[in-house]
């Protein structure tokens, strides 16, 4: 599938910014025989004092801004093209969930893909004993660790609900279960506790989704979404699949990958410090348009 995707990032502040540094993951990610990524343009208004582009340890592309004193008003416009390759069929090669400890004995690298970097609690993820006795329930029996990933992910879609005024981004994950609500984020980091805690090692993954209108209803321009979901380590032969216990499915096509981290601090769209006071507001729009060929 490919797309033109387009990205708009609105802050508002109440009273002009006296400094600001920023940190910026938004541009798509080139991942070899999953998506294609090229032309990412990202245009900040009004300009930055300085702006400089590295990549962090997972792989992301992170764009720093120090912004000028006495903003009101800033603008983030990305635009790219993706090539997302559609998934072949495959028989179910994950471990069996009894054996995957001993796989992860045998990996030895620790690279930025390394499954050991996402098996233990990280900043925004802790232990939550109620997660983990949920997770062992949903898992129970599961006869591979790729099966055991789908139950989980089944399990908590039909048990949160999602609702976007009912978490903030700091919400603790054990406040969104124990309340049964939340958005993608708060789906996404509570099923990486559930998976961690049987021993799974699992990733936040952060990007884009493609929404479809309702059957004959025309596409709304700016109504895809920056989404979360997860990735994780079944096993030395089957690698890392993705899951979106958001929407119960497997990722596909309809996803495109900015990149991943151990939660959402390490794979936020915008982090920084800046020096305010007063009111702020922010706002964004996605979209992500098929184009032929």
């Amino acid at each position: 599938m490919r797309y033109r995707l387009r990205l708009s990032i609105r802050y508002d502040f109440g009273r002009p910014i006296s400094a600001g540094r920023q940190l910026l993951r938004v541009c798509p990610r080139e991942l070899p025989d999953v998506q294609h990524a090229s032309d990412c343009d990202v245009t900040i208004t009004p300009s930055p004092l300085e702006r400089d582009v590295f990549g962090d340890f997972f792989g992301s592309q992170v764009i720093q801004l120090v912004l000028p004193p006495g903003v009101s008003k800033l603008c983030i416009d990305m635009t790219a093209r993706v090539h997302r390759f559609a998934a072949e069929g495959a028989f179910d090669l994950s471990a069996p969930l009894s054996r995957l400890a001993t796989e992860l004995t045998e990996i030895t690298d620790l690279g930025p893909d390394s499954p050991h970097h996402f098996l233990k609690a990280s900043p925004r993820i802790p232990d939550v004993p109620q997660i983990a006795q949920f997770a062992a329930r949903a898992c129970a029996g599961a006869p591979t660790t790729h099966a055991a990933v789908e139950s989980l992910g089944r399990a908590l879609n039909a048990h949160l609900r999602f609702d976007p005024k009912a978490t903030e981004v700091d919400t603790p994950i054990a406040d969104a279960f124990a309340g049964r609500h939340g958005v993608c984020q708060d789906f996404s980091q509570i099923m990486i506790a559930g998976l961690r805690s049987i021993g799974i090692p699992a990733a936040y993954a952060s990007g884009f989704l493609r929404t479809l209108p309702p059957p004959g209803r025309p596409r709304l321009e700016g109504a895809d979404a920056m989404h979360a979901w997860v990735r994780a380590w079944t096993g030395i032969e089957a690698g890392w699949t993705e899951y979106d216990p958001t929407n119960a499915c497997f990722v596909g096509t309809d996803h495109v990958t900015i990149g991943y981290g151990r939660d959402y601090s390490d794979a936020a769209p915008v982090t920084g410090a800046m020096r305010l006071h007063g009111a702020q507001s922010g706002a964004h729009s996605v979209d992500l348009v098929e184009e032929p060929g």
